[in-house]
């Protein structure tokens, strides 16, 4: 809500904004290769894990996934304000077709491995049995954004680039 409701101001906008044509300039309506724009989307979304897990290490640390969570959600707001005020219909379909399923799964995820942070926290010590832990909490997190990243790629393919762009 805070990313619709910030919109009015001038300087939020201009993000937003910037934050929207770089989306559909990178994403959407790019001539690169979709793969190229799998693993760049799939190695943001790897450092936004990290740092959510990252929060799991001490209960000081307990404020980053909380941080990254509401960043997200405050661009999430912003950007579909954005995608239906100036794209109108076109912003209308990139937000349905693959902005909101693609963003609220990798919330989602997220959301999960927040959960993990917070319950880690006070239980965790620098030994190897939960470093290893924690490794295997990433990577398996990791697995879920790369499917949807995977996913992601499929309905770029399917509705916004030719399939030469898939090598």
């Amino acid at each position: 809500m805070c990313g619709i409701v910030f919109i009015k101001t001038p300087a939020f906008y201009e993000f937003h904004l910037k934050q929207c044509d770089r989306f559909l300039d990178r994403v959407c309506y790019s001539d690169r290769n979709v793969f190229v724009i799998f693993l760049e989307r799939t190695a943001a979304s790897a450092l936004l894990l990290a740092l959510v897990l990252a929060g799991g290490l001490h209960p000081v640390c307990l404020p980053i996934p909380v941080l990254v969570l509401l960043y997200r959600s405050y661009t999430f707001g912003g950007t579909l304000a954005v995608l239906f005020s100036v794209y109108s219909f076109p912003g209308a379909v990139v937000a349905f077709a693959l902005y909101l399923p693609v963003h609220l799964l990798i919330d989602a995820i997220l959301l999960l491995a927040a959960g993990v942070s917070f319950w880690r926290a006070f239980c965790f010590s620098f030994c190897a049995g939960d470093l290893k832990e924690l490794l295997f909490d990433f990577l398996a997190f990791l697995a879920f954004l790369a499917l949807v990243c995977l996913l992601e790629m499929i309905l770029l393919l399917a509705l916004f680039h030719p399939m030469g762009n898939l090598l």
